[in-house]
């Protein structure tokens, strides 16, 4: 009895070990506001010219940057302190530095809602570090005043010089305020517009969003959903304003399994990265690749010893490099190659033209 106890025991274990993985395997699908957004609803991109003051003479030289001279008097004019044009040349704005002020206003903004701003120089301050953005208008790309930024320009960064010497850690040119702007105009979003709202996957795909209308035609109701192109699809909403957001509220959170993109390889040359997904695969093909290599030796010509350049070339064997039917085979064949990064570009790029590399190939 105990044997059959125990035989049955080891098959119900053999049987979760195999289940458990699959069950634990979690569910590739994603919500439809992270494949898609609504028409219409968008961030606005604001920009400013400012003024940062405060700084420990770090600020900009005003013989190299006579615009930030001319921001001050004309701001100095406006607070009633009049100088003359001689004054003004005299200028030595050693904690002064002229700033350009960015910011994104969300959709749905209103007056008087905070948002974060970013500040960056455009003259030559050594550093941003503990000053104060002064009152800057920030505008649209339709020239209209859309909030007004001021506060404390926080820097990520420290730095020293002396003798000579220079140490900097980070960034001291640029910083963030948080909230350090206020909304003064909000821009119009009309969402639904004749009982339809329009929504725009972020990569035009057939099949993905044919998954997306089925799946709200399943939740909301066969014909509500319709697919308009690879990209658009029109879904038919309430009028009422309450039930309309609380309609896309449930949408948006509807989970769909997307269509498994085209096969790609990324490659930065400046970087040496390669990056690619799990749809390449790899057909066998055969690589030499040999590198060239250039010393120089500057010599000693003090002592008459001359410059001694040597140009060297490492023979590349071929080599025979198997198939990958998926991600894992493909970075194995790769690195049989024994390729450094930069290498490795210009492999891939041979191998495309080869068609071996079965994937679009991307540089960055």
């Amino acid at each position: 009895m105990k044997t059959i106890g125990g035989k049955v025991f080891r098959q119900a274990a053999i049987l979760a070990a195999c289940v458990l993985p699959l069950w634990c395997q979690p569910a590739l699908a994603e919500r439809i506001k992270d494949l898609a957004s609504i028409q219409g609803v968008r961030s606005n991109q604001l920009i400013g010219y400012g003024i940062v003051v405060g700084l420990d003479n770090t600020g900009d030289q005003t013989t190299q940057t006579p615009f930030t001279t001319q921001a001050m008097s004309n701001m100095l004019s406006q607070l009633g302190v009049n100088l003359t044009q001689e004054q003004s040349q005299k200028l030595q704005l050693k904690n002064v530095a002229a700033a350009m002020v960015t910011a994104n206003l969300p959709s749905f903004s209103r007056p008087g809602q905070p948002i974060d701003v970013t500040v960056s120089s455009m003259g030559n301050a050594k550093s941003l570090r503990g000053g104060t953005l002064l009152m800057t208008q920030l505008k649209g790309a339709d020239g209209q005043v859309y909030a007004i930024a001021q506060g404390n320009v926080l820097v990520g960064g420290v730095g020293a010089s002396s003798g000579g010497s220079k140490v900097t850690v980070n960034h001291l040119s640029a910083g963030r305020i948080p909230g350090g702007a206020t909304v003064e105009r909000a821009v119009p979003t009309a969402v639904g517009q004749g009982g339809v709202v329009y929504y725009e996957l972020a990569n035009s795909d057939f099949g993905t969003v044919q998954k997306v209308v089925d799946a709200i035609n399943r939740t909301a109701g066969a014909g509500t959903a319709q697919a308009v192109d690879g990209r658009r699809m029109v879904v038919k909403v309430p009028e009422d304003a309450d039930s309309r957001v609380s309609f896309l509220g449930r949408i948006e959170n509807l989970d769909v399994q997307p269509v498994a993109g085209m096969a790609k390889v990324v490659v930065n040359p400046r970087t040496g990265s390669v990056v690619m997904n799990q749809k390449v695969t790899l057909d066998a093909c055969a690589v030499a690749h040999g590198s060239l290599s250039v010393v120089v030796d500057a010599g000693q010509p003090q002592f008459g010893q001359a410059a001694d350049i040597q140009v060297k070339q490492d023979n590349g064997s071929l080599m025979n490099v198997k198939a990958g039917a998926n991600l894992a085979d493909v970075v194995k064949a790769l690195n049989a190659l024994g390729a450094n990064p930069l290498d490795l570009l210009a492999i891939l790029q041979a191998m495309k033209a080869a068609g071996a590399l079965r994937a679009d190939l991307e540089v960055i």
